[in-house]
């Protein structure tokens, strides 16, 4: 009897195993369908470039226009710069030549929507809480033909205003990401921690990282700390003067575009369109 005990419990004990086992296997085939066999080798950056790298600016402020324009120009580099109508509007020949001088013009959204937990958003009257996908849209399609109206692009680029990236409330909440990759080629975040795996990210929810209230070199180190491999560096910044919560230090900018600008530091200095637009066409060979 002791020993038909013993012989069905090493039975059930195996059988146990064997299905632990089973699991484990499926569970690794799982994760390999959800990120496929790193394929990091089987293409390079132009020029030989170790990494990609792209400057953005959110809001159409009007020191991007004053004081980043002519550092960008001085280094003949061309930036991304996410938009809305009211401050387009306002200096709308200055914009008309950011655009025609080849810099990437994106949407930026109407209304510019975040959580209400922002208190000087709460006085507006609402925040993304008490919106819905239809108003967003609504929001991102009028902002899209008063771009191509007045600045003569279609934009191909999203910034995702404070980086939130939903609608509505607890259980009604929805995520407009989806809108994005419809109507949009990229859609960039805010305030990431890591750079974008070019053979992995997901297009309408690229990172960003922020640029203002650093220093060239504080610029420098979170670059290095990015720089795996084949990795796309999007930088994020808004004012451009001296340096605060929101601005970039003017010669923090001068410093950075000279150093990306180097080959011997093997960076490739693009708008997040084209950058994109490359990866692309590498991932579909």
């Amino acid at each position: 009897m002791k020993s038909r005990l013993k012989n069905a419990l090493l039975l059930t004990l195996t059988l146990g195993l064997v299905g632990c086992n089973s699991l484990e296997v499926e569970s690794q085939a799982k994760a390999t369908q959800q990120f496929p066999k790193n394929n990091d080798q089987a293409w390079q950056y132009p020029n030989q470039a170790r990494n990609a790298i792209s400057i953005t600016f959110d809001d159409a402020r009007a020191s991007q226009l004053d004081v980043g324009m002519p550092i960008l120009d001085k280094y003949n580099v061309k930036a991304t710069f996410y938009v809305m109508p009211e401050p387009v509007r306002a200096r709308l020949a200055d914009w008309q030549g950011v655009a025609n001088n080849g810099h990437e013009i994106g949407n930026h959204t109407q209304s510019h929507l975040c959580t209400g937990n922002f208190q000087w958003l709460r006085a507006m009257g609402k925040g993304l809480e008490q919106v819905d996908l239809t108003w967003m849209r609504d929001d991102i399609e009028k902002t899209n033909q008063f771009i191509e109206s007045n600045l003569g692009v279609p934009p191909r680029s999203f910034a995702y205003p404070c980086g939130n990236t939903f609608v509505g409330r607890g259980s009604e909440v929805q995520s407009y990401v989806p809108l994005i990759a419809e109507l949009f080629i990229t859609g960039r975040t805010w305030l990431d921690e890591t750079a974008n795996n070019a053979n992995y990210t997901d297009f309408a929810q690229l990172t960003g990282i922020r640029i203002d209230g650093k220093t060239f070199e504080q610029i420098k180190a979170t670059l290095e700390a990015m720089r795996f491999s084949q990795s796309w560096i999007i930088l994020a910044g808004h004012e451009v003067g001296s340096k605060g919560k929101y601005t970039i230090d003017r010669d923090a900018l001068d410093a950075l575009i000279v150093y990306l600008k180097d080959p011997s530091n093997g960076y490739w200095l693009d708008t997040v369109d084209n950058v994109a637009n490359f990866i692309d066409k590498q991932r579909a060979e």
